[in-house]
């Protein structure tokens, strides 16, 4: 009787493993593969973004070289738009999703998230015209304003549910959001605090106003597959890791303190 239990237990286990329900992680294939491939998006200075040379770079770029390296494997980085990023890992282009993506309900009904790796908020880059006029997110919230944000974003998302009176649009990209405010056509454009306030040291960009204070609290995770625990396990302890022995500080100031890499973009 034992006998036939434990024959019949290993013709259920081979069965399960060759049906596909016993299925490797996303850190385990890449692994295999040795190469980890990750989807992104790279226009979120200075997460992720392009050098004179083409090259993607940025501090989220520097902990996934971080990632790979522990892992044992070259890195990949698959460019992809945005609203590409999630159908993207859902039909397995990449891994993971590294692209600086904030952890919200909506999204983490479709994806699981690691800890989040740093915490950012939404501010305002205002036209000159606004000064005296607008000085709180509240006193932009009105009709005669035009208001833009990039599509697809918790900064359009953000601008929606606070700016609501205002007349909103969107854009694909900072930049394009940045020069409509610059130029006049529209009063101003919501985005994530870090890109605002390196914007702002732009000569070109050098006559705008801004709220500076963050009015969303929004933190930035990797995204994956819901349902794989093994790569989230060992991504959260990749980052306590890093924590802890000082490469993440040192990474965090070379993106936030030092001011060198920007001579390297385009």
């Amino acid at each position: 009787m034992i006998k036939k239990y434990c024959a019949a237990l290993l013709i259920s286990c081979f069965l399960l493993v060759h049906t596909g329900l016993l299925k490797a992680g996303a850190l385990d294939d890449a692994v295999r593969r040795g190469v980890l491939k990750v989807g992104t998006t790279p226009n979120y200075v200075p997460f992720e973004m392009l050098d004179r040379q083409g090259r993607i770079i940025g501090f989220e770029i520097d902990l996934l070289h971080a990632m790979s390296r522990a892992l044992g494997v070259q890195l990949e980085l698959v460019a992809v738009p945005y609203k590409e990023l999630v159908p993207g890992l859902m039909a397995k282009k990449f891994d993971l999703i590294g692209s600086g993506m904030t952890v919200t309900q909506e999204r983490n009904l479709k994806l699981n998230f690691s800890d989040s790796f740093i915490v950012v908020g939404q501010t305002v880059l205002l036209h000159p015209r606004l000064a005296g006029a607008v000085s709180s997110i509240e006193d932009l919230n009105q009709n005669g304003y035009r208001v833009v944000a990039i599509e697809g974003t918790t900064g359009q998302a953000a601008a929606r549910r606070f700016l609501g009176a205002a007349r909103l649009s969107s854009v694909t990209t900072p930049e394009e959001g940045v020069r409509q405010v610059v130029e006049g056509e529209v009063d101003a454009f919501v985005h994530d605090a870090p890109y605002n306030l390196i914007a702002m040291s732009r000569p070109q960009n050098s006559a705008l106003l801004a709220l500076e204070q963050p009015f969303t609290f929004e933190p930035l995770a990797f995204g994956l597959k819901k349902g794989d625990y093994d790569s989230l396990n060992w991504i959260n302890h990749f980052l306590n890791q890093i924590a802890q022995d000082g490469t993440y500080d040192r990474l965090h100031d070379k993106w936030f303190t030092d001011t060198a890499w920007v001579s390297e973009l385009e």
